[in-house]
């Protein structure tokens, strides 16, 4: 008993794997211009009052 051929499937690209695609390709050119990927984030700037009280009891030094 033969199997019929199975045709194979064809392939659709969804608008998510487009943009996924143009996500890639996006950054591949910030690593080639830049030579390294660029951070969007960056830290955030933490005042030079003390604020964090669970430092200060971590490190000994009593509020009151």
């Amino acid at each position: 008993m033969k199997h019929p051929k199975k045709t194979p499937k064809k392939l659709r690209i969804t608008q998510e794997d487009y943009m996924l695609a143009q996500r890639r390709a996006a950054r591949m050119e910030e690593i080639a211009e830049h030579g390294k990927p660029v951070s969007l984030r960056s830290a955030v700037h933490r005042s030079k009052k003390v604020y964090d009280r669970k430092r200060l009891k971590k490190a000994g030094l009593d509020l009151d």
